[in-house]
Formats: structure tokens, C-alpha cells, sequence
């Protein structure tokens, strides 16, 4: 139990101290009350920064956040379509509690623990709320869905936003389908490796030198072909983000050009950046891609009939490239680091609480479809009724409106109370969120992803 300072002068002598042997004391580091409401903030031992906010008008409801994976300096609510949400939570009366994580990127263990001990925190010093929502974006919907799961003890439900619920391992083998595919096919005689990809500093080095050769392909009718090929292994979207051209149906050379642009913005970073903080927390490589079936693969993704397309155009055999991957997929994984990315994290859908997800259809970090893997597993758990999904028609990762967020965060409030899911259809929800958030028109879409390609259950 993280127990807070009761007097400056003892904390700020242990802080000393503390800073000496490499921790720092927990507790209050400041606390202020106005009209406005009561803020509270300090720090763990472990480092991790803990906030809580109240308003005059506390509704009872207390929102546990959890941020991605880029650690902030302060653990505040995310910014939504550039505005800060805080203000908006705590006008509607609910209670805002947060840490920001000892560690740093794939910090998903440290930061249940940390997460955790923020809720503790609040109950001791607010007290024990009549509502607790967890809700997160990116690694955070994740991290949400770790409690949902895992700690469902601590909260009533859970919101998840554009959230990597397809679980970790999951995440990994798909980003190294596609970036195997880049460099197989389009430079094979690189030395650049996929995984085991060391320090950052190397990982970003490597990555700069797999984007040079795709950027080099983009140039040809053959390259683009291939690259296409890469994206859909990942399930890159054709309009990924703001500002690209949208597409029309059958405009193949259009939806190549933004997955392109996807690629370098995405999965280069996702395999290199990410996957060398990823290494680092799990101990190895927890990602393979021995026995996979390529052209299983394409035949199931979203941009299959734009690979072909393209194939046939730039007068290349397909089925000779698809040979050529099946052929030379020959990665293993350290069964050491798949065990530490089971446990932090990859999912069952073993759900005893409520939850919600929204997803971009556009996210070309978190593919949307991660979102058809954790309704097969919900599915498959027998536990479909305590969980929803709901779908932005907009590019990007994580780019939702305060009212978007302010409608998922009272559909869960409202299936809380009342033990019945209110209305959840689009219309539903655009029209909470139009007056939640009149400066912003809310864009709620029927819309049902298609299959994940690399799915991995995590067994019980």
C-alpha cells in the first residue's frame, strides 16, 4: 500500500533521501481547494505522477483515465479535437482520477499497478465513489480493458477508445507481417532487423532505412504494388489521415498512395519505435510469423481486391510473391518475452462489467479491425451483453470530439445505473453528443470492421 506523507517537512526530508536511493516519497505534493472544486496531486514511489480533480458539484462518479503510450508530464484527460476535455468532465460533475506510470512506452505493468493506486488514492481522500469508470485511449483502452478484466473488482465498467483490444501479442505479429513483407520484397538484401531491434537509437536508425527503400518502391508501378501488399497485412486504411484525398471505391492508385503515406507514419514506427520499448519491458522478441499462410492472410483483408488490382496492373505475379513470403517467414519468438506480453497484456473477453468501445475507421496506428478480434473473444466467453461498440467516421488515431467522448462516458454511467444499455445507435449517440458538445458535429457510422488477421486468445 502507497501510503502519502501527513507532513510537508517529513516529505520533503524523505524526498531527499529518497532521491538518493533512487525513489521518490509518495503523497500529497499539493492539494488545493476553491469554489471550483478540490485538486490533489503526488507522486509514487516507483515516480509515477498521481492527479485527482473534484468539482463543488461531485456527481459521485469518479473517471479513472489512463493514458497512451507516450507518457505525459502530467496524467490529465486527453485533448480532444484539440480541446482539453477536463474542463467538460468536471462541468458535468464527475470526478477525474489518473497516474501517468512509472514506466515509459510499453509501461502496461507498472501501469495497472500505478493506475490502481491512484484509485486508492482518491477513495482515501474524497472517499469511495458510487460510480468508478475506467477509460483510456490507445495503450490506455487497452490498459482499461487489462481492468475490465483482470480488476473488475475495482471498477463498475469500463470505456475503451481507439484501444489496442486485439492485445499485445496480437499487435506485434501484425506489424511484423507487414514490415517482413516491405523488406522481403522490396529490400531483400538489407541487413535491417525486424525484431531484436535494440535501443531506440538503433530501432529509429533501422526504421529510417526500411522507410528509404519503401519510399524508393513508391516510385515504381512494381513497388507500389508491393507496398500495398505490405499495408494490407496490417490492414492499413485507404484514408488514414486528415488532409489525404479521400478515395472512391475502385481508385486504387488513390488508396495506395494515402497507405503509403500510412506505412512510413505508422507501421515503420510502430515495428521500430515501439517494438524496441515493447523488447524492452518483455525481455525479447514476442512476436513470430513461422507457418503463417501470406495469401490467407491478403484473402481476408480489407484491401485484398486493391492488392490484386494493382498487381495486375504493374504485370506481376502475386502468387510468386506470396510464395516468396511463405518461403522466407522463418522468425521466432522468445517464448519468455510471449509469456511477459500475455500477461501485459492480451485478452480472454472474460468480462464481468459493462463496457464500451469507439474506434476511428480510419486508425492507421490501431487498425479498427483489432476491435472484430475482442468481440470474438467476448463472443466466444459468452459475455456479448456487457459489451458494446460504436464507430467514428473520421482518419487518424485517437481523434474523437469531447462529445464523442462525453457520450461513451454516459452510455457506461447510464448502464451502470440503470443495468440496461441506453440507446446506442448512431443517431442515438450523435445526438448526446451534439449537446454535450454543440461546437462539434459528432459522427457516430453504422459500421462492423472485418476480421483481424493475426488474432491471438489469450486462454484462462
Amino acid at each position: 500500500m502507497r501510503t502519502p506523507a501527513r507532513l510537508a517537512l517529513v516529505g520533503i526530508a524523505i524526498a531527499i533521501a529518497g532521491l538518493v536511493a533512487g525513489t521518490v516519497l509518495p503523497g500529497i505534493a499539493t492539494s488545493s481547494t476553491s469554489a471550483a472544486g478540490t485538486h490533489l496531486s503526488g507522486v509514487f514511489t516507483d515516480g509515477a505522477h498521481w492527479e485527482i480533480d473534484v468539482p463543488t458539484d461531485w456527481n459521485g462518479v469518479a473517471l479513472l483515465y489512463s493514458h497512451g503510450l507516450v507518457r505525459p508530464n502530467l496524467p490529465n484527460p486527453p485533448v480532444a479535437d484539440g480541446q482539453n476535455i477536463k474542463p467538460d468532465l468536471l462541468a458535468e460533475g464527475y470526478g477525474l482520477v489518473a497516474s501517468n506510470y512509472a514506466g515509459v512506452g510499453w509501461a502496461v505493468q507498472s501501469a495497472v499497478d500505478d493506475q490502481l493506486a491512484a484509485l486508492e488514492e482518491f477513495r482515501r481522500h474524497i472517499g469511495t465513489p458510487l460510480v468508478t469508470i475506467a477509460w483510456g485511449e490507445s495503450m490506455g483502452g487497452m490498459i482499461t480493458t487489462d481492468l475490465a478484466e483482470h480488476h473488475a473488482e475495482a471498477i463498475d465498467g469500463s470505456f475503451a477508445m481507439c484501444g489496442l483490444v486485439a492485445g499485445g501479442i496480437s499487435e506485434w505479429n501484425a506489424l511484423l507481417d507487414s514490415a517482413f513483407a516491405a523488406k522481403t520484397l522490396l529490400a531483400p538484401a538489407s541487413s535491417v532487423p525486424l525484431v531484436d531491434v535494440g535501443s531506440v537509437r538503433d530501432a529509429l536508425a533501422d526504421g529510417d532505412t526500411l522507410g528509404r527503400a519503401v519510399t524508393y518502391a513508391q516510385s515504381s508501378p512494381e513497388g507500389r504494388a508491393r507496398i500495398a501488399l505490405a499495408a494490407a497485412l496490417y490492414d492499413e486504411p485507404t484514408y488514414n489521415t486528415l488532409g489525404q484525398t479521400v478515395p472512391a471505391a475502385g481508385d486504387w492508385v488513390t488508396q495506395e498512395v494515402n497507405q503509403y503515406q500510412g506505412f512510413l507514419a505508422n507501421i515503420i514506427k510502430g515495428n521500430y519505435l515501439f517494438r524496441a520499448s515493447g523488447e524492452h519491458h518483455a525481455g525479447g522478441n514476442m512476436s513470430w510469423n513461422v507457418g503463417v499462410d501470406y495469401g490467407a492472410l491478403l484473402s481476408r483483408s480489407s484491401s485484398a481486391r486493391e492488392v490484386r488490382a494493382l498487381y495486375r496492373a504493374a504485370g506481376l505475379s502475386l502468387s510468386a510473391d506470396l510464395r516468396r513470403l511463405d518461403h522466407a517467414a522463418g522468425i521466432t519468438a522468445d517464448p519468455r518475452a510471449v509469456g511477459y506480453m500475455s500477461r501485459y497484456v492480451s485478452f480472454d473477453g472474460h468480462l464481468t462489467k459493462p463496457q464500451f468501445d469507439i474506434h476511428t475507421t480510419g486508425d492507421g496506428l490501431v487498425p479498427v479491425q483489432g476491435e472484430q478480434a475482442y468481440q470474438q473473444l467476448v463472443s466466444r466467453a459468452g459475455r456479448s451483453a456487457l459489451l458494446r461498440d460504436a464507430y467514428v467516421n473520421a482518419p487518424g488515431h485517437c481523434v474523437f470530439t469531447v462529445g464523442e467522448e462525453l457520450a461513451g462516458i454516459q452510455a457506461v454511467v447510464n448502464r451502470v445505473r440503470t443495468g440496461r444499455w441506453p440507446a446506442m445507435s448512431p443517431a442515438a449517440l450523435n445526438a448526446t453528443a451534439d449537446r454535450l458538445d454543440p461546437a462539434h458535429t459528432a459522427r457516430f457510422v453504422p459500421y462492423q470492421p472485418t476480421g483481424y488477421l493475426r488474432p491471438f486468445e489469450q486462454s484462462r
